[in-house]
């Protein structure tokens, strides 16, 4: 049985969906809004930035996208809040803040 993520719902009947509603198509990731549970939200100092890319480098979750060479505002639809992009900023310019 393979859940599609296109039919899930709150009328999908149980019995309809994967063991712990695995899915198996790639590319799906970008159906769930994973920002949601955040904790802690990555608040960018432009004074402070250089644009050397490091913070999109590492983040995990791809939500420090690029656009012509340059970062462009957080993904926060899908930013989890890990902080990895703020201990990877040679300049410190992106500070960890509590909440959403």
């Amino acid at each position: 049985m393979r859940t599609d993520i296109h039919k899930i719902n709150e009328q999908t009947p149980h019995q309809e969906l994967t063991e712990g509603l695995m899915m198996f198509a790639g590319g799906t990731s970008k159906y769930f809004n994973t920002g949601e549970w955040r904790t802690r939200t990555p608040i960018l100092n432009k004074d402070l930035c250089r644009d050397c890319l490091v913070c999109s480098m590492v983040c995990p979750d791809s939500s420090i996208p690029l656009k012509d060479g340059e970062r462009v505002e957080f993904d926060y639809d899908h930013c989890k809040g890990c902080g990895i992009c703020a201990k990877a900023c040679p300049f410190y310019a992106i500070e960890m803040k509590e909440g959403r």
